[in-house]
């Protein structure tokens, strides 16, 4: 496919400054990773609301929690595996437990963090954020959709965590589309097999999609940009018209998108799936592409998940 390429990372720099623009309410933390996460512009623009804490997370989310308290609506960013491993108590006890407003934009979330290695390839983070009360979790598929996504998120009240990649990605939503808490996305109709994908595996799941077209196979393909609150209802509704699902994560299989959507099945409606995604190891040093592949995130292993589950479906 000629994809057009964009920053989530961008996408999100360019709302924070248009958000400041709008209101004096808005106030951005972020853990001296700025030009990383793109807060650096929020930062020359409006300076007075920009406040770096340095290589502190703990302390950046008790800040946060802190101008919370005094009415301001917060984002905070670092690196995913900082935000949700390091700074877990403090997002527990001072965001989510009083239920403040404060949004958690992390980068650099999955495998795709590349050369940094295991130590940074955060596989556990929405597993982490969503076991936690109160807490929206939001996975936007591309750099449009993590735009609309911060905006909506600063007119709602409440906890959040928005997971980005590094990478730029695909676009693959389109522009007329309008972010909506708790609703998936459906990107491409058919009834021969589902393929739901999370973050950058949406885009994986269209070239999987094609592949699957060319074998006379119709895919449904659906964007689970929401992971809490889930969208139950699309989620059945795939399983009834197509019978046969794939999830699609670059995350741990366990307590990840994949066993989300099959307790949502198990509970309303058993299908037969396939869930595609790190398979509970860490991972390893290396460039983007090659590292999904490696761990079985490419589109051949979303092609292959779906005529597997097709078989199981007979």
């Amino acid at each position: 496919m000629n994809w057009k390429f964009d920053s989530q990372r961008g996408n999100y720099g360019r709302a924070l400054v248009e958000l400041g623009g709008r209101r004096q309410d808005i106030a951005v933390l972020d853990a001296d990773l700025s030009s990383s996460t793109r807060t650096a512009e929020f930062g020359k623009a409006f300076p007075e609301r920009f406040f770096n804490c340095g290589i502190a997370e703990q302390n950046m989310m008790g800040t946060a929690a802190g101008l919370a308290v005094g009415g301001m609506t917060v984002f905070a960013s670092t690196f995913a595996v900082f935000a949700t491993g390091r700074a877990y108590d403090q997002v527990r006890q001072s965001i989510a437990y009083p239920d403040l407003n404060v949004k958690i934009v992390a980068s650099h979330a999955g495998i795709t963090v590349g050369g940094d290695g295991a130590s940074h390839q955060t596989m556990e983070d929405i597993a982490l954020m969503n076991a936690v009360p109160n807490m929206t979790v939001l996975v936007p598929a591309d750099g449009p959709e993590t735009y609309r996504m911060v905006m909506a998120e600063a007119e709602r009240h409440g906890p959040a965590y928005v997971r980005m990649g590094r990478s730029d990605v695909p676009v693959v939503t389109p522009p007329e589309d309008r972010f909506q808490l708790g609703r998936a996305g459906i990107l491409r109709d058919g009834n021969d097999v589902a393929l739901v994908g999370t973050g950058q595996m949406v885009a994986v799941c269209l070239e999987a999609a094609d592949a699957l077209k060319d074998k006379g196979i119709a895919a449904r393909v659906i964007n689970l940009s929401t992971i809490k609150p889930l969208d139950v209802d699309t989620l059945v509704q795939a399983a009834r018209d197509c019978g046969a699902l794939v999830t699609a994560e670059e995350h741990n299989v366990v307590s990840g998108v994949g066993t989300l959507v099959a307790a949502v099945l198990a509970e309303h409606r058993p299908t037969p799936m396939e869930r595609v995604g790190m398979r509970d190891v860490f991972g390893e040093s290396g460039g983007s592409d090659e590292l999904m592949r490696e761990f079985g995130m490419g589109t051949s292993d979303v092609l292959a998940a779906a005529i597997k589950v097709m078989e199981r479906k007979k």
